[in-house]
């Protein structure tokens, strides 16, 4: 991968950052109902809507009310959530924390133990295990996320079997004991286990699908068969070929990616979860527009980021990709 690709690709991707958070904030501003309607059907009187547009400056040309967006978010300002009553970053940060715990290991399962399968059942071309190997975590994955979560629910929590919690972060008390630690207790991992495995029974298949139909298209050409009968040991001509058969795996990272987040705001209010997700939804409900943008915002950048990363991944494993590819 060229240095020239590199500038290109990171220049394309700030740029695309710029566009969508301008984007999302006249989207914002064109949507029916703000905080001004909200006070009106609330019974505020006009003296405390006029303070209120003075205080949020919804009072200023759209215009200025932009370039004050962009130039105080610039410094780390995005604004007053009009919930909480505190800076809207304090408010997104844990939420984004405790959604990036959920995600990011459940991204890297889908992509580790789909990829797995995928290889293992296309170098068994018309065996049993190719047969009905695919059978279960088809049936997974064509179940829509919130469904699963509903019916893992029902199973396991308070249902049939009651094994685990039926939703939040951890117990008050573990909570109140451990502010700063709690991704590390085990009562962090028993309320994890219902959400996590919602995500990921789901987004298995797909990379399984697409690992085992690219390892049997790779399996046929020339090089492989040059490693066969060189004696190559199984085990290593099978990393070699799982490396050369990723690629296409590693392109559909971004969509898997999108679809985990887009899932996860139904999965964090079916558990829930206090993600962003679920801030999301509260906020929607509140007409809590500060919030609602930086959300949206970081929700964007994160897909955005994501295929950066997996741009740059795919020039590493092929240095012949280009920006024009």
């Amino acid at each position: 991968m060229n240095f020239k690709y590199l500038v290109q690709r990171s220049a394309l991707t700030v740029l695309l950052i710029f566009l969508t958070i301008t984007v999302i904030f006249f989207f914002i501003r064109l949507m029916p109902g703000d905080i001004i309607d909200y006070l009106a059907s609330s019974g505020a009187s006009q003296e405390q809507i006029d303070r209120t547009k003075e205080l949020w400056g919804l009072d200023k040309p759209l215009y200025v009310q932009y370039i004050d967006f962009m130039i105080n978010l610039v410094q780390g300002n995005a604004g007053i959530s009009h919930q909480y009553r505190q800076p809207v970053f304090d408010v997104v940060k844990p939420r984004l924390m405790n959604s990036l715990v959920l995600l990011l290991p459940a991204v890297v399962v889908n992509f580790l133990v789909g990829s797995s399968l995928g290889a293992v059942i296309g170098t068994r071309v018309g065996s049993r295990l190719e047969k009905y190997g695919i059978v279960i975590p088809t049936m997974f994955g064509t179940v829509p996320e919130f469904f699963m979560g509903i019916v893992l629910l029902t199973l396991f929590a308070g249902g049939v079997f009651d094994f685990f919690p039926t939703g939040g972060l951890v117990t008050a008390q573990t909570y109140a004991d451990n502010p700063w630690s709690v991704y590390f207790t085990l009562d962090f991992l028993w309320h994890y286990t219902l959400p996590f495995l919602t995500l990921t029974l789901g987004g298995i298949y797909y990379s399984m699908l697409v690992m085992r139909s690219s390892i049997v298209e790779v399996s046929g050409q020339d090089f492989m068969f040059y490693h066969r009968i060189k004696g190559i040991p199984r085990r290593t001509r099978l990393l070699r070929l799982m490396r050369h058969a990723s690629l296409p795996v590693v392109t559909v990272l971004p969509g898997s990616f999108t679809t985990i987040i887009s899932g996860s705001v139904l999965i964090e209010l079916i558990f829930n979860w206090p993600g962003m997700g679920l801030l999301l939804i509260e906020s929607t409900l509140l007409r809590d527009f500060p919030v609602i943008q930086v959300i949206f915002a970081v929700l964007a950048t994160m897909i955005i980021v994501g295929n950066f990363l997996v741009d740059i991944l795919y020039g590493i494993l092929d240095p012949r990709v280009t920006v024009g590819q």
